[in-house]
């Protein structure tokens, strides 16, 4: 099966593996999912990942952050912002802000794919895929 939003079937094989408090999770790489991956891991919200190059696409294998006390994940929800069937785009004056900036959000940009904080120090607005805390 196809799968017509690879950035949404990402956050949901994330979403279901915090729910099932699962450690580790695979997910069919892309460009764009790798940048994804790494702004994750850069604002702490999952422990490590790693890339594997086999077959045709390659894999994305992203072991998922816990609290050791209370065993919570440090991602509490996902949500996809720009659809294909509606894109959503804002401008680098009106970037939003997640949770008053506990959360983050996640930019495409004519300067890559960024957080929202970087796009706001960058001066550049973009196309919003998704929201994270």
């Amino acid at each position: 099966m196809a799968v017509t939003d690879p950035i949404a079937d990402y956050l949901t094989r994330l979403r279901n593996a915090v729910r099932a408090n699962h450690r580790v999770v695979d997910i069919p790489s892309s460009g764009v999912k790798r940048e994804l991956t790494k702004i994750l891991f850069e604002k702490g919200y999952i422990l490590s990942y790693k890339f594997e190059e086999e077959g045709h696409q390659g894999n994305i294998k992203i072991a998922l952050k816990y609290d050791s006390v209370t065993k919570t994940s440090a991602i509490k929800d996902l949500q996809r912002v720009s659809k294909p069937g509606l894109r959503k785009y804002t401008g680098a004056t009106s970037l939003p802000r997640v949770l008053n900036g506990l959360g983050i959000a996640i930019l495409s940009t004519s300067k890559g794919v960024m957080s929202d904080k970087e796009a706001r120090h960058q001066k550049v607005g973009g196309e919003v895929l998704c929201y994270v805390y």
